[in-house]
């Protein structure tokens, strides 16, 4: 996927600096667009930090998308509770300049197919109403709307929304 200048987007795993740049990715998007604040960042970077601590490859998975050597985009796979509530799809982000590339279609499918190779039966992941463009690739890829309610715990009142695929 590289290419001879080094400029292309590279999928990868964990790299330094990967759970700084998740948290100011989510920062900046979310803090712009919705109004997030402090507590967001920090509870995304505490949430990435303590995840990636106790990440067993046979049942997590964390990628990251670099550019030119700089982390521009994060997803992952938390598989701890796969066997009672599903595996949890977390902290999904492209930084503005790579989105509409297909980026966030390959990280995507490629966090379901590890899903499906480790044996999980479902996962499932918490966004909200308005994010449109992400909603629609969810759905592109299986996931339906199970569950909605009103929450405000990130300062912003927003409708939660939370999203399945059965795998099996």
């Amino acid at each position: 996927m590289d290419d001879i200048t080094g400029n292309a987007p590279v999928i990868n795993g964990y790299v330094p600096g990967a759970i700084g740049r998740a948290a100011e990715l989510h920062a900046l998007y979310y803090g712009k667009a919705w109004g997030f604040g402090l507590s967001f960042e920090a509870q995304v970077a505490a949430g990435l930090a303590e995840f990636l601590q106790r990440l067993d490859p046979a049942r997590d998975g964390f990628w990251t998308v670099s550019q030119a050597g700089r982390v521009c985009g994060t997803l992952a796979i938390d598989g701890a509770k796969a066997d009672t509530l599903g595996a949890h799809l977390r902290w999904f982000i492209l930084a503005e300049e790579l989105r509409g590339q297909g980026l966030g279609d390959r990280l995507l499918r490629r966090a379901v197919d590890f899903c499906r190779s480790c044996g999980h039966p479902l996962i499932f992941l918490w966004t909200f109403q308005g994010l449109d463009t992400a909603r629609h690739l969810y759905e592109k890829h299986g996931f339906r709307l199970a569950e909605e309610r009103e929450g405000g715990q990130w300062g912003t009142l927003v409708m939660e929304q939370r999203f399945v695929l059965a795998l099996t």
